[in-house]
């Protein structure tokens, strides 16, 4: 709860912040008002930390950066052709750069970003009145834990938009952009410096409940490597997250996404919702992301109908044997849930009829007296499973058995383990466990070489999102060559 009260005192200072649709005029929710900070209270100084909590919720989880997320794959779409059209051609690799939507992506992560700047330079301001190492190591902590946060928002922007502008402080007038490469190598620097200074604990073991932590670090750090084909470094920073033996896989995978797995033991970053528990009053929650995304239900209130899943990929994980896994990733309309909500079909023949189940909180997991679609749940962002894939993965292209790791995943899944694992079986283990996740299948389709095989009409023209019309309008450096620093 003293988590929950730092994040509603940032997000009502993120509400008094003036800010416009130019991201370089986002004011840092921290300072405002700068004159009303007492930089000597040194048990405030979490206040700026949970200030980009509160960004990464209302920000980083605005509803249109999910589907711009995930829907270019193959296994997952828009869900709608009668609203919000553009996103089908999007989900088909056609782009339009004057779209709200991608705008809106751009001015929100570069948001969390000015806010982290601002963060930092907050804590700094309480460092210059510590006069103890105890409080010393706790300001490098909540520095490291904003880094995280601001090396997540990086992360996002390059799986988005490739080459982007490193924002190294707010005042900063050289918009350039940066390679991404050189980006990759400023949030690897973030993420070192998390790993060195924040606890090596689980987010819900962490001081404030389920906050980042030197393991968040390390799981995006992997994730970096990855992509990089680094794979020594990913073996080696996945090896340390397995042999510290604080993460396990939540065993039952059908309540995993829903409230009974929220921040468990296989948690590495959620984005943290509340309704306290009451039947009223205020709550903590990311605005629409799990409305618009909801099916209609003909016994409780759903969403806006977002988000399809191909049948492609059902058919294919169907093949596959998939039990638990596709039940928990698919709703369909005309079908009853295991809790016995009753998804009801689409009006339109040509939306979609099938959902992210991954996004569903069952009706009788609502605190009494709630009725917003998935009030009360967290978003998963990162989780150990992904961690154990990867490893799995770095292991087997280092000439070594991935066995372990990948078959801790089926298992779980009650899929039967399999031996000498290769690759490509490594990459359909993903494709099933990480569906209509942050966009990972896009993600390994790219960083593996397969997308052009795949997906129909990609090619390296259509790898990353065209910068957003109103940007480069506004900011005419953007369109320069980006250096490599």
């Amino acid at each position: 709860m003293k988590f929950f009260k730092y994040i509603m005192v940032a997000g009502l200072l993120l509400l008094t912040a003036t800010s416009c649709n130019d991201w370089m005029d986002i004011q840092p929710e921290n300072t405002i008002p700068e004159e009303d900070v007492d930089y000597t209270k040194i048990s405030e100084m979490y206040m700026p930390v949970s200030g980009v909590y509160a960004k990464l919720r209302t920000g980083g989880m605005h509803w249109v950066i999910w589907p711009l997320s995930i829907i270019r794959d193959g296994d997952v779409w828009s869900g709608r052709v009668d609203d919000q059209g553009i996103l089908v051609d999007y989900g088909n690799l056609k782009y339009d750069n004057s779209f709200w939507g991608l705008n809106e992506m751009w001015n929100q992560y570069y948001g969390m970003i000015k806010v982290a700047n601002g963060a930092l330079t907050s804590l700094d301001n309480y460092a210059a009145n510590i006069t103890n190492d105890t409080d010393r190591a706790t300001y490098r902590a909540y520095c490291g834990e904003v880094r995280i946060l601001r090396a997540y928002a990086y992360y996002r922007l390059t799986q988005a938009f490739g080459d982007v502008t490193i924002l190294r402080n707010n005042d900063q007038s050289d918009l350039t952009r940066s390679t991404r490469d050189a980006v990759e190598r400023y949030m690897l620097e973030d993420l070192q410096y998390a790993i060195e200074n924040c606890p090596r604990v689980r987010p819900n073991e962490a001081q404030h409940f389920g906050a980042a932590t030197a393991y968040t670090a390390m799981h995006l750090a992997a994730k970096i490597r990855l992509n990089r084909g680094e794979w020594t470094e990913a073996e080696a920073l996945t090896d340390e997250i397995i042999n510290s033996q604080k993460f396990s896989l939540y065993p039952d995978f059908y309540n995993l996404f829903k409230i009974p797995g929220k921040v468990c033991n296989e948690s590495l970053l959620e984005c943290q919702n509340t309704d306290y528990g009451e039947s009223s009053g205020a709550t903590i929650n990311p605005d629409m992301w799990f409305v618009f995304q909801g099916p209609g239900f003909a016994n409780m209130n759903g969403g806006w109908t977002f988000v399809g899943i191909t049948d492609n990929f059902i058919n294919w994980a169907t093949a596959r044997g998939e039990t638990v896994r596709l039940e928990t990733s698919v709703l369909v309309g005309g079908t009853t849930t295991r809790d016995g909500d009753i998804v009801n079909r689409t009006g339109n023949p040509n939306n979609t009829n099938t959902f992210n189940g991954k996004a569903y909180t069952p009706s009788n997991q609502l605190t009494p007296g709630r009725s917003q679609y998935g009030e009360n749940n967290n978003i998963r962002i990162l989780r150990y499973a992904d961690v154990l894939l990867i490893n799995a993965e770095a292991k087997v292209r280092n000439g070594k058995n991935g066995d372990a790791p990948f078959n801790l995943v089926r298992a779980r899944a009650a899929m039967p383990a399999l031996t000498g694992v290769t690759v490509d079986q490594i990459l359909d283990e993903r494709r099933m466990e990480l569906v209509c996740e942050w966009g990972e299948r896009y993600n390994d389709l790219v960083r593996t070489g397969l997308a052009a095989s795949v997906l129909r009409g990609w090619d390296e023209k259509v790898k990353y999102y065209p910068l957003p019309l109103s940007q480069t309008q506004t900011v005419p450096t953007l369109a320069n060559n980006p250096k490599n620093e």
